[in-house]
């Protein structure tokens, strides 16, 4: 049977992030959930009559890229408009800390809100892309884009409600490539439903997996693959494994020996964890 994990909290300080060497910190909706950032995912997750998976693949853009682009402006609209909470900023305070003192923090985050940036986090692996960067759809140029609106068309158009009018807008006035002469459709740079994870980004990602002595999981569900077996890769190691989080995942009784669940909201809780 598996060993139930500890909710010490003091015990975690003392014992293990005291002589954490080099810590992974995996976040996922739950962090940023705090600051306001709507998921559209789940009950009451809609945009108009849409949830995330309906518009958030390769299909969907093809078929009715004006759409796409409406539903990601307005999330990028949304974002800009949010601030990093707590939690974040407890995982930029901890990673300044150990950095001057020699030791190693990365952040692997399933979300695309770029909160943790904002919050001065330097080490992030975005394992599903940023909303505010884009991507040729022609040269694939992949580049930065804080543009608010993203391009002319989309200004006054995304409104969320169910009974707000699809804009229609031609493809020629949507977000165009300015590479060279290139004017190819650009994309959000994120990774839709039916994709594959940058393979870059994964190799990084697991590189870090392997050699943390100390890996925290806040706010993630631990049900979206590959992430979801990253905390129990780890702790298959004997390496310590705490999560943070509203409730339990299938995660929580596979953490090990060395296994920590902290129950409650990430800004409350993760701060107390990871203070000075």
């Amino acid at each position: 049977m598996a060993a139930r994990p500890s909710s010490d909290l003091a015990k975690f300080r003392r014992e293990h992030l005291a002589s954490a060497q080099h810590l992974v910190i995996l976040t996922g909706a739950g962090v940023s959930a705090e600051s306001g950032v709507p998921t559209f995912r789940g009950a009451g997750g809609f945009w108009r009559k849409y949830q995330a998976q309906d518009l958030a693949t390769p299909q969907a853009f093809y078929r009715d890229p004006s759409l796409v682009w409406e539903f990601y402006h307005y999330r990028r609209e949304v974002m800009l408009s949010k601030e990093p909470n707590p939690a974040h900023d407890a995982i930029a305070e901890v990673e300044a800390r150990f950095a001057a003192e020699g030791k190693r923090v990365v952040v692997i985050t399933q979300n695309i809100d770029e909160l943790h940036k904002r919050a001065g986090s330097e080490n992030i692996l975005e394992l599903h892309g940023s909303l505010f960067k884009t991507q040729c759809t022609e040269c694939g140029d992949v580049r930065p884009n804080h543009d608010s609106p993203i391009c002319e068309a989309l200004s006054g158009h995304g409104a969320p409600d169910p009974d707000a009018t699809a804009a229609r807008l031609p493809v020629s006035d949507l977000p165009r490539c300015q590479v060279g002469n290139c004017g190819g459709l650009l994309r959000p740079n994120v990774v839709w439903f039916g994709e594959s994870l940058d393979e870059e980004v994964m190799d990084a990602a697991h590189e870090e997996l392997e050699n943390c002595d100390l890996c925290l999981v806040v706010g993630t569900s631990s049900v979206v693959y590959p992430a979801a077996m990253f905390a129990p890769q780890v702790a298959m190691r004997g390496v310590p494994v705490a999560e943070f989080n509203m409730e339990t995942t299938p995660a929580t009784n596979r953490l090990g020996g060395k296994g920590f669940f902290f129950e409650g909201p990430c800004g409350t809780i993760l701060p107390q964890a990871l203070a000075k």
